[in-house]
């Protein structure tokens, strides 16, 4: 049997601790236009391409009610230029984990800590 699953991402979810200044911190980053926020706990941005929902995920908690932070760059977004990319994100305070690397990508931290790349299209 064919697996009935498409090989499509829908979106991807980005764990927060604070669902406002998350949605306007990615929307300074990201240039995002639109969104919308649903539960009290999610906002669902208008991206082209892949879906990307910010969740405070309170069912996703440990005990303590800490949650969980993407510790591995997963999610990669992108452009179509590198350097100008870095600069903004200099600019722009973002904590970079790595300097630009094979003149191709970097790796920076979210105010909640998790880590994601940028990564210039060829």
């Amino acid at each position: 049997m064919q697996s009935p699953i498409k090989n499509k991402v829908n979106l991807v979810f980005i764990p927060v601790s604070d669902i406002v200044k998350a949605k306007e911190w990615y929307t300074r980053i990201l240039g995002i236009k639109e969104g919308e926020f649903f539960f009290d706990h999610l906002f669902a941005a208008e991206m082209e391409g892949t879906g990307m929902i910010l969740d405070t995920m309170p069912a996703w908690r440990d005990d303590n009610g800490v949650l969980p932070r993407l510790n591995v760059p997963s999610i990669q977004f992108a452009t179509d230029d590198i350097q100008a990319s870095y600069q903004f994100m200099k600019e722009n305070d973002v904590e970079l984990v790595t300097e630009i690397l094979h003149d191709q990508f970097f790796v920076f931290r979210d105010p909640d800590g998790n880590m994601l790349m940028v990564c210039e299209e060829n």
